[in-house]
């Protein structure tokens, strides 16, 4: 098709996850609740941590960042799609979609790398702890965050850069709930082969590696708690693990199901749903599986509840 056939979008329209008119409130009360529930829960964490000085440790200073970017990684995707349900649109205009991709895989990176560095961090307490507060110093502990932050906004704006070099003719139909890079690309009629394999290089490098840093941390945790002769020494070591272990395992088993159902399948509902998982669930659950399964958090949170103002 010569270019001056071509008649080039100015709007997307996301689907959502349901065209049936009848789903639609049932839909907005489900998810509003859902990103009620993250945001609150999320600052609960930070201004628990950041009231507590109990609280002003690296492990708890990675936590308080990891609660920010969960609150600002559901404020990408779920505020636009409860505002195009209640108008009963599903407009969203290119500059707008560019933005929210960005932004999307920009705080996606860094759950990513935070989960990474906060591994570490639980690998030098228990492997290293006479060098910890050496080797976690606040200095150190800024670099490792500031490091996340710049290759995530580096990354995103190299991958949002290359969208903006393709065209985008007719269709202009986006089978999700959110501009997801995967599925912007497939809409472009000019060829997508260098975005395709960028977006597949930058997941492997930077999901592979941080995953596997993962891994080696906690295969170093475990060979040196076995080595600790007490079983409430161990318990009590692998205790401050158990929370960043579920936290793990539920980002990256939702992120995997992502990738598994789009590749697997051609349902666009199954991917929406498994990408419901990943983006929107895991930020909500995040605080929930924190503060139960930590007493200094949830100390902490009971403690600033009891200093609010109460008005009867």
């Amino acid at each position: 098709m010569g270019p001056e056939n071509q008649t080039y979008v100015s709007e997307f329209l996301l689907l959502g996850l349901s065209e049936k008119p009848e789903q639609q409130l049932p839909l907005f009360g489900l998810f509003l609740s859902i990103y009620v529930v993250t945001v609150v829960g999320n600052l609960l964490i930070m201004l628990a941590i950041g009231s507590d000085s109990h609280l002003h440790t690296p492990m708890y200073f990675f936590l308080s960042n990891l609660s920010f970017v969960d609150f600002c990684l559901v404020s990408t995707t779920v505020p636009k799609m409860l505002v195009n349900i209640i108008t009963h649109s599903k407009v969203i205009f290119y500059a707008e979609c560019l933005a929210q991709m960005y932004f999307f895989m920009v705080f996606a990176f860094l759950d990513n790398f935070l989960l990474t560095v906060m591994a570490y961090d639980r690998f030098v307490a228990i492997c290293h702890p006479l060098h910890y507060v050496t080797i976690m110093s606040p200095r150190i502990c800024g670099r490792l965050v500031l490091i996340s932050w710049s290759i995530s906004l580096l990354n995103s704006i190299l991958h949002t850069l290359m969208v903006m070099r393709l065209s985008f003719c007719l269709e202009n139909k986006l089978p999700h709930f959110f501009c997801d890079i995967s599925q912007v690309t497939k809409l472009s009629c000019s060829d997508p082969l260098i975005n395709d394999v960028l977006v597949y290089f930058a997941a492997g490098l930077l999901g592979i590696l941080p995953l596997t840093g993962i891994l080696f941390s906690y295969s170093q945790i475990c060979s040196s708690l076995l080595k600790v002769p007490s079983t409430v020494g161990k318990y009590k070591a692998f205790s401050t693990c158990g929370s960043h272990l579920s936290v793990v395992s539920l980002f990256y088993g939702t992120g995997l199901g992502v990738y598994l159902s789009s590749s697997a399948n051609h349902s666009f509902w199954k991917t929406s749903v498994a990408s419901v998982m990943y983006s929107v669930v895991t930020p909500m659950l995040n605080p929930f599986i924190y503060s139960m399964r930590n007493k200094d958090i949830k100390d902490a949170i009971r403690r600033l509840i009891n200093k609010m103002p109460h008005y009867h």
